[in-house]
């Protein structure tokens, strides 16, 4: 459950970061008239997410087991690649963020009611179609039976929603460099999991061999119906019994993805002013 809280709360924070920054640039700037448009290029994307998230749920229901297994590994893998360079974008841009989205907005303010439609659906719709995926393919890699992960997820949402608010009214200041870096590297942990529950729905698919060639089986240290297998189970979604080939692909998207997501930023020095001579 903590995972897709976390998916929720760092997915759901960068759109309500987008919208606070471009409802504020407007009222600051007094173009409140603007407001309307943004507003629908919002409310849009958010359809878009749920709709594609519906299509994903109940789409895949009527396939066969093995098409199941199929598409549901294949879009874990490619909500892992999507998620991945989401979260080294947003780590080398949280800083910038508001400046880029207020150069969008201008540009579209100089163009009329459709652009900034268009600019409020792009800005958030993004987010939108890889938060569906990803929590798509993160509720299924720990589902236990129960509406927990689901349940994680939504409450990630809202408390995205609650701190966008705060963010917005001025009561609120964190890091956010700081805080997208640490939960960026969380995110990339849950993302192993999920890379790795991919994998094995793609052997129950016979896309992929090694179905029943264990790594390891610590089922009787760690049962997956314990209070403490259920809860690692839901952090890291892990598995007490991984294939080689999961355990191989594991290892390898972690260990140099968190390498290459702690190495330090480069950034291009700024120039000193040059005075001139009078």
């Amino acid at each position: 459950m903590f995972s897709n809280y976390l998916i929720g709360l760092r997915e759901g924070l960068e759109a309500s970061l987008v919208v606070c920054i471009l409802i504020a640039y407007l009222v600051k700037t007094g173009r409140r008239d603007a407001l309307k448009p943004i507003w629908t290029g919002i409310a849009v994307a958010v359809a878009l997410a749920l709709g594609f998230g519906c299509a994903l749920e109940f789409g895949s229901q009527e396939l066969t087991f093995q098409a199941q297994e199929a598409l549901g590994g294949s879009l874990s893998i490619l909500a892992v690649v999507l998620v991945t360079w989401m979260v080294f974008w947003m780590r080398r841009t949280a800083r910038h963020l508001k400046a880029e989205l207020h150069g969008r907005l201008d540009a579209a303010l100089a163009m009329g009611t459709g652009a900034l439609v268009a600019t409020a659906f792009l800005a958030v719709g993004r987010e939108g179609l890889e938060t569906a995926l990803f929590v798509w393919a993160s509720v299924h890699a720990a589902s236990d039976g129960t509406p927990r992960p689901l349940l994680g997820v939504v409450l990630g949402l809202l408390t995205a929603v609650l701190l966008g608010w705060l963010f917005y009214r001025g009561a609120l200041r964190i890091n956010l460099a700081r805080f997208f870096t640490w939960t960026g590297a969380m995110l990339v942990v849950v993302a192993a999991g999920v890379l790795a529950y991919g994998v094995h729905d793609l052997q129950e698919a016979d896309f992929l061999p090694g179905l029943t060639s264990k790594a390891f089986d610590v089922s009787g240290t760690i049962p997956p119906d314990s209070w403490y297998g259920t809860l690692l189970k839901g952090i890291f979604n892990f598995q007490p019994d991984p294939t080689v080939l999961q355990a191989v692909v594991w290892t390898l998207y972690l260990v140099p993805t968190l390498a290459l997501f702690f190495l330090p930023s480069r950034t291009t020095p700024v120039p000193a002013p040059v005075r001139e001579k009078v």
